[in-house]
């Protein structure tokens, strides 16, 4: 596994842990980031909240891989179908399209349960 880039990321709709090893590939893995997406605003035209929650939640997708550089190998974990969606963001993004992507579904847990958790799926 030399020069192997893996991360793992928790998210729901709302937030999200990324894990990964930080400067050096070869280095243990630890939590990196949390990300907060921001809430949807009430808007009375249907047309206009879509597009504002679409937006919302590419935000939310480019702040999470902002922090997966270089990354070979992505688990996404969490709860609800996020994660698909964000595999599918990751998979039409030229940066990520190499990269091997998984996903499992998993509650929320402590950093530390999140870090042997994502440990143990590489």
């Amino acid at each position: 596994m030399n020069n192997q880039k893996q991360f793992g990321v928790w998210m729901d709709n709302h937030q999200a842990s990324v894990v990964g090893s930080g400067d050096t590939a070869d280095g243990p893995l630890q939590v990196l980031a949390h990300v907060k997406g921001e809430g949807s605003s009430q808007n009375s035209d249907e047309h206009t909240a879509n597009n504002h929650q679409k937006m919302v939640q590419a935000k939310f997708f480019k702040e999470i891989t902002s922090h997966l550089v270089n990354a070979t190998h992505i688990h996404v974990t969490g709860t609800g179908q996020v994660q698909e969606q964000f595999i599918h963001y990751l998979a039409a993004t030229p940066q990520f399209k190499n990269s091997q992507t998984a996903e499992s579904t998993s509650n929320k847990m402590s950093d530390e349960k999140l870090v042997a958790y994502i440990t143990a799926k590489f």
